[in-house]
């Protein structure tokens, strides 16, 4: 599913999805289909696509993709809505004239930014990003399931490989390298990205046996081992989105650095929106100093996990019934003539 459609009516939204991926019937998508009116459009081409928005009447259509995989920009420059939306999936400003606004919120997009964006910002009043609040924890597997080491400090970074610049690598070696008995967890990457990080580990003086590989696991397996972490660090310029997200909710804290733009400033937010501020760091040096120092406070560990506890059930960043609500109303005024 790549777009998203708005119907504004006396009784309030209509939703309508539109399915540009080859047919899924997983039960996302069983769920998906039940919620709102379902559209396959996948073997479409852009121009019926395109019609076929247009004959449903959609005032205002979110494109979920943008310029990443899957996307098909090309129906949004036919312009089948008069009101068309950047959401969720591409992290700025995608620089299309067929692009009305993007949906953010002010701490992922600050409005000294916003000149830099093409489209007209939209803020939401919580974090842009909604959760799957739904999904439940599976107990953990067992530390030797998983490669790791019964007795070690378990950092972690799930990230793609392709976030792991030499800079951002750099940062996490450091913490690694300042917390003695520690490991850092790392998803399991394409071709020789494995053997190359490790290298980079050991040209650094790290015994490369302290980074431990996962390989990419069902989304439920992948929820119940983020809960042996005790750290998630994050990268830059590119930070973990849904990744941090999927951390948050399995009670593993996420240290990042916000950047200066929209791709930087996601995990930020979370942390910003779960009143977890201080998780937030100012600068290298800071984040570097911070993930030392839990790494080998057993106690503030657990402290700042109690923290996250609290803040996943008392904080808004969880709040999905308080987030649909704020987003039909920003649909609503997104859909008026007037719109800015």
């Amino acid at each position: 599913m790549a777009f998203f459609g708005a119907l504004s009516a006396e009784s309030g939204i209509q939703s309508h999805l539109f399915e540009l991926a080859t047919d899924d019937s997983g039960p996302i998508a069983q769920r998906l289909r039940a919620a709102a009116t379902w559209h396959d459009v996948s073997t479409a081409h852009h121009l019926q696509a395109a019609t076929r928005i247009r004959a449903a009447g959609i005032e205002v259509l979110f494109d979920l993709r943008g310029w990443g995989g899957g996307g098909r920009p090309a129906i949004l420059a036919m312009r089948p809505a008069r009101v068309q939306v950047n959401w969720l999936a591409y992290p700025g400003t995608t620089g299309a004239p067929w692009i009305d606004h993007v949906i953010a919120d002010r701490f992922v997009l600050p409005e000294a930014m916003a000149p830099y964006f093409s489209e007209n910002v939209a803020w939401l009043p919580r974090c842009f990003q909604p959760s799957d609040t739904t999904r439940t924890l599976p107990p953990p597997p067992s530390r030797s399931d998983c490669g790791l080491p019964e007795d070690a400090v378990v950092l972690c970074c799930f990230n793609n490989s392709y976030k792991l610049n030499p800079a951002s690598f750099a940062r996490l070696l450091s913490v690694l390298d300042g917390a003695p008995g520690s490991v850092l967890w790392l998803l399991s990457g394409p071709g020789h990205s494995d053997r190359r990080l490790g290298q980079a580990a050991a040209a650094r003086g790290i015994d490369p046996a302290r980074l431990v590989f996962m390989s990419k696991q069902p989304h439920a397996a992948y929820l119940a081992r983020l809960q042996l972490a005790d750290l998630f660090l994050d990268t830059n310029p590119y930070n973990a989105h849904t990744t941090a997200s999927d951390a948050l909710w399995a009670g593993c804290p996420v240290l990042t650095r916000p950047g200066d733009t929209f791709a930087a400033r996601v995990a930020g937010s979370l942390n910003h929106h779960l009143g977890m501020d201080d998780m937030n760091a100012g600068s290298d040096e800071a984040f570097i100093a911070t993930g030392i120092r839990l790494a080998r406070d057993a106690q503030g560990r657990a402290a700042v996990r109690e923290r996250l506890r609290r803040a996943r059930l008392e904080s808004g960043l969880f709040d999905m019934t308080g987030f649909a609500r704020d987003f039909a109303t920003l649909a609503r005024r997104l859909a008026a003539p007037d719109a800015g």
